[in-house]
């Protein structure tokens, strides 16, 4: 049985488990493969292993949460799970440069499907996968494609899905900035620390850049507010919509503007490329801004 959850709350517990030799190499096949799969009797041959010792490994890195095990008739297909993908790359110093092929994103289509089944079709689902496929390749991404389209275009529906101040009264706020890997990042990664589960925080740019800087990333450590897997994110109508509060950093009348929405525009220096003393300075001016928009939205929700 997967255990994705277990993976997640506890990322180190599996390292050994992916960077154990023999799985290694059986991870780093399906890395480069361009369909994203493979069944345990390829992969034998391709390993020179016996199919039974290629099947106690894919068995193990399925129960992981790593593995993603799908029958199809006579055959089981193995894939690595898409928002694993980053994760094993990294651990195996790897990088995936063989572009996803149309099957990868077809079972992207298919995750989904099945995650927002009842709230949105199969067409919807496409659609904005697509849309968040080009937006992403157009900001430069090219080795994390796949799991970054899975994990946008599911950010992207579950804010439609959710709405506005759903039913459980959990306000919304939208960080924007030009490239999505400074102000907003920061201002994102700032909130979730404060704020816990009383907000959802989501952070996009006008002209997303391609990676986040790691200044901004040793900024943040040094508060205890971690970047986690963030990336830099398309501003797209869709979080716009969804967002009660929209902060604005420097990226000018980019942002469509809605009724009952509350528009906040901070005036801050863009960080990028300055020496982490001078972004400290920016950060810590974020950090009081985010303490006291929190506390005008506890004090409007309580």
């Amino acid at each position: 049985m997967n255990q994705p959850d277990a993976l997640i709350a506890d990322p180190t517990s599996t390292t050994a488990l992916i960077t154990e030799p023999t799985r290694a190499r059986l991870l780093r096949l399906l890395l480069t493969n361009p369909d994203g799969r493979s069944t345990v009797t390829v992969l034998a041959g391709e390993l020179a292993l016996r199919q039974p010792t290629v099947t106690h490994h894919a068995k193990l890195l399925t129960e992981a949460g790593v593995l993603a095990r799908r029958p199809e008739g006579r055959r089981v297909w193995y894939s690595i799970v898409s928002d694993q993908r980053d994760r094993v790359a990294d651990l195996l110093d790897t990088d995936a440069v063989i572009p996803p092929s149309d099957a990868v994103f077809d079972r992207i289509a298919d995750d989904l499907s099945v995650r927002f089944a009842g709230r949105f079709g199969r067409e919807t689902i496409e659609r904005t996968m697509v849309e968040s496929r080009e937006l992403l390749e157009r900001a430069g991404t090219s080795t994390h494609l796949a799991s970054r389209t899975a994990e946008f275009t599911a950010q992207r529906l579950a804010a439609v899905a959710a709405g506005r101040s759903d039913a459980a009264g959990v306000p919304e706020v939208l960080f924007v900035c030009v490239r999505n890997a400074g102000r907003s990042q920061m201002a994102a990664a700032l909130l979730r620390r404060l704020a816990g589960d009383r907000l959802r925080v989501r952070s996009a740019g006008s002209a997303p850049s391609d990676h986040i800087s790691p200044v901004i990333a040793n900024a943040l450590d040094e508060l205890g507010a971690s970047i986690g897997d963030e990336f830099p994110k398309a501003l797209t109508d869709d979080v716009v919509r969804a967002a009660d509060v929209v902060v604005t950093m420097g990226c000018g009348d980019a942002c469509p503007v809605y009724a009952d929405t509350r528009y906040l525009d901070w005036d801050l220096a863009d960080p990028a490329d300055l020496p982490l003393e001078r972004v400290r300075v920016i950060r810590d001016d974020i950090d009081r801004r985010v303490h006291e928009l929190l506390e005008s939205l506890v004090a409007r929700v309580g």
